[in-house]
């Protein structure tokens, strides 16, 4: 296999590309088959990568875009007045072959109407569907749609579950465990859409269909792939990065409460750094679009160096993996 070089977005974000380039650097440490290509506005860019004496350079390359598209940008804007934008151009050089990944921190409805606008979808594909893992009981749980589609159908739900299905497969888990998200497992339980959806996956040939799940059954670890529309989606998932976060911040505040707290938190401090290094939403960052044709990660914008690292990683893994072809080769199978 080639060197894998991926397209960063580097203007995108809440921490604009200060943060962006460190953790492109990063990676580039750790990864040293890697090679990135920022694009964004190159004399800041170029800047900032000069703050960093050593950079492979061989392996980082700048291609300037003069412009950017915000957070306040409306996906049509961003699709028909902002030619040059960073975004854009990124995904044009993932679209002729000059990467082989895009990552972007950057405006989601607007990333995702250039994505299908400048790659397109797989064929038998109707709308690309966002996925993370979220940490559960036993692993991770692979969740989708996590909000680029608010109304689906009951054939929408039914190629996310087969997507889904894929993308575990890729990170290595075997004969993944596929379910629907619903207000109960019972079969009379949930609305039309999602019984009619159950109903496709029930005779999907090779799936490993298991039911319905409750959100106690997805932390769990009940099921491998958890489907759902992307209004569901999206709650849960800000919901659980808040509840880490809070959870987190209510045991240190306990044991901080007196001298008695202070020497077990002492004691409890190596177990509690792992917790909260295996619950931390920057160990997880980055959400595939599933369904284009390429590969497009994107990060949160709130992320910070670790954060946009792991969104590179996901990026690195589903090129290693050859995704896209891998979905594509099952979804002829199934579709």
């Amino acid at each position: 296999m080639s060197a894998p070089i991926i397209a960063i977005d580097a203007m995108g974000g809440d921490f604009g590309p200060r943060n962006i380039v460190q953790a492109s650097i990063a990676c580039l440490v750790a990864t040293p088959s890697l090679h990135l290509t920022l694009v964004g506005q190159a004399p800041l860019l170029e800047e900032l990568i000069a703050r960093h004496p050593g950079v492979d350079r061989a392996r980082l390359r700048v291609v300037h875009a003069s412009e950017e598209v915000t957070m306040q940008d409306r996906p049509s804007q961003a699709l028909r007045g902002k030619p040059d934008s960073s975004m854009r151009v990124a995904l044009g050089l993932l679209a002729d072959g000059k990467a082989q990944a895009c990552v972007s921190a950057g405006n989601t409805g607007a990333l995702m109407a250039l994505s299908r606008f400048v790659l397109k979808t797989l064929p038998g594909i109707d709308r690309p569907a966002m996925v993370a893992a979220i940490p559960t009981q036993r692993g991770y749980c692979q969740l989708l749609d996590l909000g680029a589609n608010v109304d689906c159908s009951a054939e929408n739900l039914y190629q996310f579950a087969v997507m889904g299905s894929v993308a575990a497969e890729a990170l290595g888990v075997v004969r993944p465990k596929v379910a629907l998200l619903n207000v109960g497992t019972e079969d009379i339980k949930g609305n039309q859409q999602v019984k009619q959806a159950a109903a496709l996956l029930q005779s999907a040939p090779g799936l490993n269909y298991t039911g319905f799940i409750e959100g106690d059954g997805l932390y769990r670890g009940e099921a491998d792939v958890v489907v759902c529309d992307g209004f569901v989606g999206n709650i849960l998932l800000k919901s659980s990065e808040g509840l880490a976060t809070m959870i987190g911040a209510r045991i240190e505040s306990l044991f901080r409460r007196n001298l008695a707290s202070k020497a077990i938190g002492v004691l409890a401090l190596p177990l509690l750094r792992r917790l909260r290094a295996d619950l931390a939403p920057a160990r997880h960052n980055g959400a595939s679009f599933l369904g284009l044709q390429g590969i497009v990660v994107k990060s949160h914008g709130s992320a910070g160096v670790q954060g946009f690292q792991s969104a590179i990683q996901r990026a690195l893994i589903e090129i290693q993996e050859n995704l896209p072809q891998r979905v594509s080769g099952r979804l002829e199978d199934l579709l």
